[in-house]
């Protein structure tokens, strides 16, 4: 499938065949591709719990405003926002990038002190929150991307109590739930309404 027909073709479906099953190594594949998304330093600040038991999808949805689709979907990706992640992963980045050829050792070392300038020294910041979320959403649109070219639907949300999820999956209190992703087939025997109204560019944008 062409990108530009991923693209036009993804749909935010509202209803699941709650018989479809996507494998485990699917799952694998769909999150190890939307890794691929750009993030800042490429220190991919998210993570991501694939919920597919039928007992974990129905705490979830009681989490989740009771949505049906929760249950009906095959798999349920929560994206994390990891707040940490700049601490956890500087260090393995800069590494990769000096093997890489891309900086030498005392350009690295630089780096890693303006990482904290740009993204702030401490996790509880704001702009250590925005760095986190803008990259974990990245993510979350490259996984929706990456399910459609592999055959399957999508629906994003953020309608649920964030802290019940992370009660119930662990979640470390200051990471932060953007977004969960529910994914499988559309339901056929259910009519996929047309697509909602987008805005022009003429209406939202500008070239100066």
């Amino acid at each position: 499938m062409e990108y530009i027909d991923v693209v036009t073709e993804r749909r935010s479906v509202a209803n699941f065949d709650p018989s479809f099953v996507i494998s485990d190594e699917e799952i694998k594949k769909i999150c190890d591709y939307a890794a691929l998304a750009p993030s800042s330093m490429n220190l991919q600040p998210w993570k991501v719990i694939a919920v597919k038991s039928k007992e974990k999808k129905e705490i979830l949805m009681k989490a989740a405003m009771n949505q049906r689709k929760v249950v009906d979907a095959s798999v349920v990706f929560i994206v994390i926002a990891d707040t940490k992640a700049l601490e956890e992963h500087i260090d393995r980045v800069l590494e990769n990038w000096v093997n890489l050829g891309y900086l030498d050792k005392k350009t690295a070392e630089g780096y890693k002190n303006f990482s904290t300038a740009l993204y702030g020294k401490e996790n509880t910041e704001l702009k250590r929150k925005l760095f986190a979320i803008k990259n974990a959403s990245f993510f979350a649109m490259n996984l929706m991307i990456c399910a459609k070219s592999l055959g399957f639907d999508s629906h994003p949300m953020d309608g649920f109590d964030e802290e019940a999820i992370k009660k119930n999956f662990s979640i470390p209190e200051d990471n932060i739930v953007p977004l969960i992703i529910a994914v499988g087939k559309h339901d056929k025997s259910k009519k996929l309404l047309p697509r909602a109204m987008r805005f022009k560019f003429e209406e939202s944008g500008k070239i100066v």
